[in-house]
């Protein structure tokens, strides 16, 4: 499979190649992950949402980005075969935009051939995009750190259940475990650790996490099915006593 070939797990895993920029309405544009774009995502996800929460919009607007980077990374690794080099100088973000059209990377570089998939993610997107972008969303908001990284430990769990079920229902049983491998090692990463709990199910990979999004602060907002209040420690341990 083909980088641009992603597309076909969901929006989420598309990644623009192509040199031509979309028209997209406002100002901007296409903007480095830079400190003018988690500006624009934080006011466009917050009128959107219709919250004037900025720490709320700022949590989801984190969230969002982390999924799209790392349904980006994992499907490749998973199916193509190699990492894309996401923290190059090329990468794109049109904060008025939504996946699959808001990212764009011309030209895609891609990690030393060889390179351990695992560590290049935690390189590359991890260090390399998640953590600047962590600190410019609390630079623009006062959201905590432990909810933006538990967001990114959500975003990793959910790639991962939408990698997974397409992989089964295709037959592809070595890349849904190849999936779940890796995602449970960059699970471990120390950024990382202990976001949520994953547990291989009958049903496929289930993460519930130990933070919440904030979601629930949205006007008729609701709980994710990963968050910790759906699924309190307290009431797992009894569940799993008995």
């Amino acid at each position: 499979m083909h980088l641009t070939e992603l597309a076909a797990v969901g929006p989420f895993f598309a990644l623009r190649t192509d040199g031509d920029e979309l028209g997209g309405p406002g100002p901007g544009g296409y903007l480095p992950l830079g400190e003018e774009a988690v500006r624009l995502r934080v006011e466009t996800v917050g009128r959107r949402l219709g919250t004037g929460e900025e720490r709320v919009a700022a949590s989801v607007a984190f969230q969002g980005v982390a999924g799209r980077l790392l349904s980006v990374a994992l499907g490749a690794a998973v199916l193509v075969g190699r990492v894309p080099d996401l923290a190059g100088d090329g990468l794109r973000w049109h904060p008025l935009l939504t996946a699959p059209d808001d990212l764009r990377l011309p030209d895609v570089p891609f990690l030393p051939s060889g390179t351990d998939p695992v560590a290049g993610i935690a390189a590359t997107v991890v260090e390399g995009r998640l953590a600047p972008l962590h600190d410019l969303f609390r630079d623009a908001v006062p959201v905590s750190s432990r909810v933006l990284w538990g967001n990114a430990g959500s975003a990793l769990g959910g790639a991962l259940r939408v990698l997974h079920t397409w992989c089964a229902e295709r037959g592809r049983g070595e890349e849904a475990e190849r999936a779940l491998t890796r995602a449970r090692a960059l699970l471990e990463h120390p950024l990382l650790a202990g976001t949520g709990r994953l547990a291989a199910t009958a049903a496929g990979p289930e993460f519930v996490r130990t933070t919440c999004c904030l979601y629930y602060r949205v006007p008729s907002g609701g709980m994710c099915g990963d968050c910790v209040l759906r699924h309190p420690p307290r009431a797992a341990a009894g569940a799993a006593r008995g």
